[in-house]
């Protein structure tokens, strides 16, 4: 009898051709869910019978209240090698072995910097002016010359920083961690404090990883600190940002505006105050959303399943 898996939130209904799901056919049946299933009730009554889970980023959390109604669960893959939304020890204790996947390393860099241009030139208001039958409305922002304020200088903060010195701009860094050295191999210069970075960029990128440390990291007090005519962009996660100070900071000018690809409830409800902010620049959580990173995401999936059933699992978290 052949095992059971799902692939969860495949919302551009794309898994089945990202990889080749054929060399598993023989031992395993594949059925893709496209539509988020947001209740833990729904999703365990749909699950029940499946042997391997495969999720894509945190779209779906797996806490120990989920693992523990699913028995016949033995593989969980996720994308990517991190995934802050699965309970680990719960997974090990209910005998889910749980496994990731590599993936591009780029794609939020490149999304940072589509979110960031698009606020200093007003790219949406400017097209669909245009779409509309106006001309020009808005006067854009340089970038050359401006500073660049990096919270977080690792692989994706490094990469965002190089871009900016590509654009010309003043590039300073901050994280609690951020070393001297690190800062010097960059070309950067390292901020003394959260506050000092604060005060001193016209953008802000946020590139942390989500932790007791980094979550409610900007508050009222740290969106005070910054210019009215400097921009917030969140790539990352968006508890590193209180959500009604930044609402506040947004609707009575603390900040020019944001730009925001992360969100505390996802997808995000349709009557969200997110949505509407006219100094607002949203996307839907696209920053690992490429073809690229798809392609590496579900051939990974399909070794994670392979390895599994050959009774030596690889990439497993834990």
């Amino acid at each position: 009898m052949k095992l059971q898996c799902a692939i969860l939130d495949d919302y551009q209904q794309v898994a089945l051709d990202m990889a080749d799901w054929s060399a598993i056919s023989d031992r395993v049946d594949v059925k893709v869910f496209s539509q988020h299933i947001a209740s833990e009730d729904e999703l365990a009554q749909t699950l029940e019978s499946f042997d391997i889970i495969v999720i894509m980023r945190e779209r779906t959390p797996f806490r120990a209240s989920l693992l523990a109604r699913l028995p016949k669960l033995k593989l969980l893959v996720t994308t990517g090698m991190r995934n802050a939304s699965i309970d680990l020890a719960a997974a090990a204790a209910n005998g889910v072995v749980v496994s990731g996947t590599n993936g591009v390393p780029a794609h939020t860099a490149e999304l940072t910097w589509a979110l960031m241009l698009g606020l200093a030139r007003n790219i949406v208001q400017e097209h669909q002016a245009v779409r509309g039958g106006g001309w020009q409305s808005t006067l854009g922002t340089d970038l050359y010359g401006k500073t660049l304020g990096v919270l977080g200088l690792g692989k994706l903060g490094g990469r965002v920083a190089q871009i900016g010195q590509a654009f010309g701009m003043k590039v300073q860094a901050w994280s609690q961690n951020l070393t001297q050295e690190r800062a010097d191999e960059l070309g950067v210069r390292r901020a003394s404090s959260k506050q000092e970075l604060l005060a001193n960029s016209d953008f802000v990128s946020i590139h942390l990883v989500l932790s007791d440390r980094t979550r409610g990291l900007i508050g009222a007090e740290e969106l005070k600190l910054m210019r009215p005519t400097a921009y917030l962009i969140n790539t990352s996660r968006a508890a590193i940002v209180d959500r009604d100070a930044l609402a506040e900071a947004l609707q009575n000018g603390w900040i020019a505006g944001a730009g925001l690809d992360v969100y505390p409830l996802e997808p995000l409800p349709e009557d969200d105050l997110f949505r509407s902010l006219p100094n607002v620049l949203t996307t839907p959580h696209l920053g690992y959303v490429t073809k690229d990173n798809y392609a590496v995401f579900y051939r990974d999936a399909v070794e994670d399943i392979q390895a599994f059933l050959a009774g030596a699992p690889v990439r497993t978290l834990g």
